[in-house]
This record gives C-alpha cells, structure tokens and sequence, in this order.
C-alpha cells in the first residue's frame, strides 16, 4: 500500500517520536519514512558501526537477526542490517563502513 497522506505514515513517525524520547542518548541517525512502504522506520548509521550495535543493543535485536554483506567496487564498503517489529512498524536499522581489505560477505558467510 503507497501512503497518500501523512497520516497514512502514523506507524513509523509515532515510532520515531516514541524512539526519541526513550533513547535521546543513543547516537544520531539518518531517518528514512517512505510513502512506498509506509509501515516502515529506516534508521541508517554512516560513521562506522558502533552507533549500529548501540541501537541494536537497547532495542534488544539479537546478533543472530544481523545480516552482513559487503557493496561497492571490490567489496569496498561492508553493511550490516537488522529488521524486525517494532510499535506498530518494521524497524530497520542499516550500517556502513569501510571494509577491511579482502574482506568479502560470501568468505564471512561460509
């Protein structure tokens, strides 16, 4: 279903705002709403992957829902992403950082 009026995004704002008066402590993230996928709140880390694993640790996510791959010329960048329930929303939380060198999803996944 495609939102067609803000209300249509109640779920994933009424998550953020509840979000950010419970962890105003937790790092800064970039905020993603989508009138596409309008049940959905896109939390997205770009400065490494501590400000990942804090969320990921007060939300509760275990390691075991954190799914890992790598991108970009020569497997360059690594992303780590978690989604699941959260409110009346799927939260998702995304991370980037540089990969070390020769590091490659499928080498980690084996």
């Amino acid at each position: 279903m495609r939102a067609s009026t803000v209300d249509d995004l109640r779920a994933p704002l009424k998550t953020l705002r509840f979000l950010a008066d419970e962890f105003p402590d937790l790092p800064a993230a970039d905020v993603h709403v989508s009138t596409l996928s309008p049940d959905r709140l896109e939390l997205s880390f770009h400065d490494g992957l501590g400000a990942f694993e804090a969320w990921r640790a007060a939300l509760a996510i275990g390691p075991d829902a954190v799914h890992f791959g790598t991108q970009g010329v020569d497997d360059s960048t690594m992303h780590l992403r978690a989604e699941g329930p959260y409110g009346a929303c799927t939260l998702r939380l995304v991370a980037y950082a540089p990969a070390p060198s020769g590091l490659h999803a499928a080498e980690v996944a084996a």
